[in-house]
């Protein structure tokens, strides 16, 4: 049967780096708060850039990577839930910019696990003969959404995008099967409340706790659907929530020959779009060479998840 495969990758983010010291003059934390809780060290800041400026860019990035000519893209999906437009979506804008003429555009915000959804859509589309090949993105802008008087949540956000092309592959493709599901009786774990300014909101210990434990089957599951073990992974790239929820989950899962993204201690939490900007990175610097086979596992709004195996371009 014919599949999917991603053949190209593309990474953006703003100029503005914000440090930890920078927030300690804004709010009672300090660098050595932040690192032990959290791992992160800097994330970036957009300072005049959209969700689609960031998500034009680095879709642009993988577009041009891909040799794909802007006519051949029959689909964009982006996954953001950080977005303020509502209509056109950003995902038709960014279609837009780039030329692409005609394809089917349409956003997904399934909060931290939105780019692992919107990549199984994609995946799905062109399995049944919808599209040939579909332009994936995550992009956020959560300094958007941002309490930057809550010392709690304001050291973790940072904005960013990542995007990939995934094309038609007639031996099978490379984008193993999703596992993907949502506990709504604990969505108020991490949310956005409600209104015309919405903030980032999360209840950590909780979503720590949901995190290190019931991810694991699910990671496992996703390998196992794939036809692999964890043992076999080249990559683990999950949700760049926190380096002590990404380093417990890659212990557990016993992925001990992969490499492991932790993109989150330059980039802090990029919600949709860290999954994408993490793997970009690491397939850039050569570290998850072509061909290696990498875990993508989005978790968290929701609460939600989506996870597949995937092979690198």
């Amino acid at each position: 049967m014919p599949g999917s495969r991603i053949t190209a990758l593309g990474h953006h983010q703003p100029g503005k780096v914000l440090t930890n010291d920078d927030l300690a003059g804004m709010v009672d934390t300090s660098d050595a708060w932040i690192r032990q809780r959290t791992g992160i060290v800097t994330r970036r800041i957009a300072e005049t850039e959209s969700v689609t400026d960031l998500a034009a860019a680095a879709a642009g990035k993988a577009l041009a990577s891909s040799g794909l000519a802007p006519d051949e893209i029959d689909m964009v999906v982006v996954a953001t839930c950080s977005a303020m437009d509502r209509c056109p979506s950003i995902a038709t804008q960014v279609a837009g910019r780039l030329g692409v003429p005609a394809a089917v555009g349409f956003d997904v915000n399934n909060g931290c696990a939105g780019f692992c959804t919107a990549l199984a859509t994609a995946d799905h589309a062109i399995r049944a003969g919808a599209a040939r090949h579909a332009l994936v993105i995550g992009a956020e802008r959560m300094s958007d959404v941002t309490d930057w008087t809550d010392r709690t949540t304001c050291v973790l956000l940072g904005d960013g995008a990542g995007a990939a092309v995934l094309s038609h592959d007639p031996t099978g493709g490379s984008v193993g099967p999703v596992v993907w599901g949502s506990d709504p009786t604990r969505g108020h774990a991490v949310r956005l409340d409600d209104g015309w300014q919405p903030r980032f909101r999360q209840e950590g210990q909780t979503v720590f706790r949901w995190a290190t434990t019931a991810l694991v089957p699910i990671a496992e599951e996703a390998c196992r659907r794939a036809g692999i073990t964890p043992a076999e992974l080249g990559a683990v790239v999950t949700h760049q929530a926190n380096l002590r929820i990404v380093e417990a989950i890659t212990r557990r899962l016993g992925a001990d020959r992969a490499v492991v993204a932790r993109d989150v201690v330059d980039s802090g939490n990029t919600s949709a779009a860290s999954v994408p900007l993490a793997l970009a990175k690491l397939v850039e610097r050569g570290e998850a060479p072509g061909g290696a086979p990498a875990l993508l596992l989005g978790f968290g709004g929701g609460l939600s998840w989506a996870g597949q195996v995937v092979t690198c371009p």
